[in-house]
C-alpha cells in the first residue's frame, strides 16, 4: 500500500480511525524502554516507573503549596505532562525539592531526571545543561493599584518624572525600568516583598515585577492588583536536562510541543488559566506556529 492509498483509508475511518490508530501507537513502557538507549533518562525513567523532577515550592505561580499542602504551579503541570506522556498518568512522578544553586548540578549529577523550575534559559547555562523547548515566555511588567488615577501604563508614561516605580535591587534596575518609563524615578527595594509593600503603601505608582507575577496576583485579587498592560524584556524559561541524551530531549520537547499545540492540551491549558488568568491563544490547524 503505498502512502496516498493508505490516507484515503485512514481518512474514510473518520473518527474511529483515528482512536484506533491512537490505540496502536500508545507502546508499552516496556516497548519503549527497549527502544531507549541503553544509558538514557528515557528508558531508566520508565523502567523505574515514575519520573523525578527537581523543583521549588515557595514561588508562585510556578511552584507552590496551595491551602491543601498540594504542590502546584506551572512548573509542576509541566512535569505531571512529562509523567502523563510516560506512563499516561500524571501522577507517576516525585518532586524533588532544591535550592534554585541546585538547578543544574542536580541534573548533571543525575540525582533528578530533569529540573522544571522556573529557569530562565542563557547561552551561559547551555554550556552546562540541555534546555527543553520554552514553555513559557517571562517578562518584565508593571503592577498598580486597582485604585490609582494612574493604574494603566498610558498613565504611567504621561506621567513622566513625577511617576515613582519600585523594583527589586539589582544592577540593570534602572536600565530595565528606564526602557519602558524613560524619565520615572526609580525606587530599588531589598526584597520582592518589600517592593509590593512600597506599592501598596503608595509610596510608588508601580512595582516592576515579573510577569506571571503580575498576571497571578491581578487575576487572583482583582481589588488589590492591576495589570497596567505593559511588558518588555522576553525571557524564555525551559526545563534543564543532562547534555548527550538525544533520546531524553527529544521525549521532552515533542511532549512539551504536544501539550502546547497539539491534541493534548488540556493540562497545560487549565494551568495557564488558573496560575496566569488568562486563556492560551486558540490554535489552528493548517499552517505549524510553534
Amino acid at each position: 500500500m503505498n502512502d496516498t492509498s493508505g490516507r484515503r483509508d485512514f481518512l474514510k475511518l473518520g473518527m474511529a480511525g483515528l482512536a484506533t490508530a491512537g490505540a496502536l501507537s500508545a507502546a508499552s513502557a516496556e516497548k519503549a524502554a527497549a527502544q531507549a538507549a541503553s544509558d538514557s533518562v528515557l528508558r531508566t525513567a520508565l523502567d523505574r516507573g515514575k519520573l523525578i523532577v527537581g523543583t521549588g515550592s515557595t514561588n508562585a505561580p510556578w511552584h507552590f503549596e496551595n491551602d491543601a499542602g498540594e504542590l502546584v504551579g506551572m512548573d509542576i503541570t509541566m512535569g505531571r505532562i512529562l509523567a502523563k506522556g510516560l506512563f499516561d498518568d500524571p501522577t507517576k512522578v516525585e518532586f524533588v525539592m532544591q535550592d534554585p544553586a541546585q538547578r543544574i548540578p542536580n541534573v548533571t549529577t543525575n540525582k533528578v531526571d530533569i529540573t522544571i523550575q522556573f529557569m530562565t534559559m542563557s547561552a551561559q547555562r547551555s554550556q552546562l545543561i540541555n534546555f527543553s523547548r520554552p514553555y513559557y515566555v517571562e517578562g518584565v511588567a508593571l503592577l498598580t493599584l486597582p485604585s490609582s488615577e494612574n493604574k494603566t501604563f498610558d498613565k504611567l508614561l504621561a506621567g513622566g518624572s513625577a511617576t515613582r516605580v519600585s523594583i527589586l535591587q539589582n544592577v540593570d534596575a534602572e536600565t530595565s525600568v528606564h526602557y519602558a518609563l524613560p524619565q520615572a524615578q526609580v525606587m530599588q527595594i531589598d526584597t520582592q516583598a518589600n517592593v509590593l509593600q512600597a506599592l501598596e503603601s503608595k509610596r510608588v505608582d508601580a512595582a516592576a515585577v515579573d510577569l506571571s507575577t503580575v498576571r497571578w496576583l491581578a487575576s487572583r485579587n482583582p481589588d488589590k492588583y492591576f495589570d497596567a498592560g505593559k511588558s518588555w524584556y522576553s525571557m524564555l524559561y525551559g526545563a534543564a536536562l543532562r547534555q548527550g541524551d538525544l533520546d531524553w530531549q527529544t521525549f521532552v520537547d515533542q511532549t512539551f510541543t504536544i501539550a502546547m499545540f497539539g491534541h493534548e492540551t488540556a493540562l497545560y491549558d487549565a494551568a495557564f488559566k488558573e496560575y496566569f488568568g488568562q486563556e492560551p491563544p486558540p490554535r489552528h490547524p493548517g499552517f505549524p506556529v510553534i
